[in-house]
């Protein structure tokens, strides 16, 4: 089973940027779509983007359009989140995840393996 961690979180000002590295541990990653989503505290766990098996196709929710860029590199197992202009409200744990699908999709269950979480903190 693919193992995913993550990395690049931290604390950023407003209107700052970040970028999230997610690592896959296993060559058969480049087989299936990659998301990442994320939790603030007392609320549920949120879509964010995904990005499909060859990174041609890429979604993301309309809070973070526009914004945020989702991309993934097969040859290093790595998808990445590159943040820009971020917002207070974006201040969350960033769980990357790895579907079961080659298609994007930015349904929660069609994800089976989760990385352990980044934090992520944006100061006003």
């Amino acid at each position: 089973q693919v193992l995913l961690v993550e990395s690049g979180g931290g604390l950023v000002q407003a209107g700052g940027s970040l970028r999230l590295s997610c690592a896959a541990s296993r060559r058969t990653f480049s087989t299936n779509a990659m998301g990442w989503f994320r939790q603030a505290p007392g609320k549920e766990r949120d879509f964010v983007a995904t990005i499909n098996w060859s990174g041609g196709s890429t979604y993301y929710a309309d809070s973070v359009k526009g914004r945020f860029t989702i991309s993934r590199d097969n040859t290093k197992n790595t998808v990445y989140l590159h943040m820009n202009s971020l917002k207070p409200e974006d201040t969350a744990v960033y769980y990357c995840a790895a579907s079961d699908r080659r298609y994007s999709t930015s349904v929660t269950d069609d994800y089976k393996v989760w990385g352990q979480g980044t934090q992520v903190t944006v100061s006003s």
